[in-house]
């Protein structure tokens, strides 16, 4: 299959079903002033749910998702869907930006219009890049593999088919966070020949760093990000070892109710977000729940969590990466990498502490977030 046109139509029987379901829900109990404590709030979400029953229109949001130039095609058997907006400048770039989870595309909705038309927002048109967008495999609106393996390394090799074999690009650039910036890596560390630089708004967890016992030959900066790794991982890493174990078992429950899928989302962008604990600080509602109804619509939560099996069970190691690397570290996302380990391991050559931002930086921080990919790419562009 080419390239081709791509239009998110879902079926009025899938909305009709979903509003039964939002209609004749069987909630849990929850404990006295516990709050968040235990997991997603009890009184929040009964609110969010009411708002997505009675007021929410899923299709405003789709006719609004639909103004974007989507397509697919048919990389290694998977149909992948992305988002391909040109840029408005004399000499634009094409960069691939790579979501991660509980995400979607939709991260980087808001930053689209700021790369490719920097004019428009107070920047410099010769700043504006050709943008694309893939959903990963499993997730939203692009297939789901049907065997196992589909991991960082396997979608990277899918990313640099899609821009050079279906787009035509010579050289690009690519950027990502959370599960994106592991396949940005990939992508950078097999096929450098293809990329101005790499962008990266976290590096994930450093598992050698927390399996090292040759405690001498580490940092300070390097033992405290192993005591703080390892302190989230206890106290909020449960949904990565579900998730890493036993994805089919979790994907029933998920998969069946919105309420639990809802729970399930919300919770990671209340905790890993720069909310202060208040998610309307950040998300309006109707931003929330359009990033669980891709999931719902698409029935994708199960192949979404899969990536974490696959990653945990079949990734190879990842080498020192060559490319230039730009690094922005947004202050209240998951557990901030040491900058002595990057240096390391990757050709850093910017990195910047950003003012504030969590870990869906692009949602939260658009402005902050184009500015810096701007400006680590500005070296890199030629004249025609």
């Amino acid at each position: 299959m080419s390239v081709e046109r791509f239009h998110i139509h879902i079926a009025d029987e899938v909305l009709v079903d979903l509003k039964r379901r939002l209609q004749h829900i069987r909630w849990p109990d929850q404990l006295e002033n516990s709050g968040w404590d235990r997991g997603a709030d009890l009184t929040y979400l009964k609110s969010l749910v009411s708002y997505w029953r009675e007021q929410y229109d899923w299709r405003e949001h789709e006719s609004q998702l639909n103004r974007f130039s989507q397509f697919c095609c048919n990389i290694n058997g998977i149909d992948v869907h992305f988002v391909h907006e040109c840029g408005k400048g004399p000499n634009p770039i094409p960069i691939i930006l790579t979501h991660g989870w509980p995400d979607s595309y939709l991260r980087y909705q808001k930053i689209i219009p700021l790369l490719t038309d920097p004019a428009s927002y107070g920047g410099d048109p010769k700043d504006s890049f050709d943008v694309i967008v893939p959903s990963l495999p499993g997730f939203g609106f692009s297939s789901s593999p049907d065997h196992p393996g589909v991991n960082n390394y396997q979608v990277s090799e899918m990313w640099a088919k899609l821009m050079t074999k279906e787009l035509g690009y010579g050289k690009f650039a690519a950027a990502g966070g959370d599960i994106g910036s592991g396949v940005t890596r990939y992508l950078a560390s097999n096929h450098p020949e293809l990329l101005f630089g790499i962008h990266l708004t976290d590096i994930g967890i450093i598992r050698d760093l927390l399996t090292s016992h040759e405690q001498v030959k580490l940092s300070e900066e390097e033992l405290q990000y192993k005591k703080r790794a390892l302190e989230w991982i206890s106290l909020e890493g449960g949904y990565m070892s579900i998730q890493s174990t036993r994805p089919q078992t979790l994907a029933y429950g998920l998969s069946d109710s919105p309420v639990g899928l809802a729970g399930w989302i919300i919770e990671k962008f209340r905790a890993w977000s720069d909310c202060g604990g208040d998610l309307c600080q950040r998300f309006s509602e109707d931003e929330l729940i359009t990033h669980i109804m891709v999931y719902w619509l698409t029935n994708t939560i199960g192949s979404s969590t899969r990536m974490y099996y696959e990653n945990s069970h079949s990734l190879p190691p990842l080498g020192y990466i060559k490319v230039p690397t730009g690094v922005a570290l947004f202050p209240a996302d998951i557990v901030l990498p040491p900058k002595d380990w990057a240096v390391r391991n990757l050709n850093i050559t910017r990195w910047t502490n950003m003012a504030r931002g969590g870990h869906f930086t692009a949602m939260e921080e658009p402005e902050l977030l184009a500015q810096e990919i701007r400006a680590f790419y500005k070296p890199y562009r030629v004249e025609k």
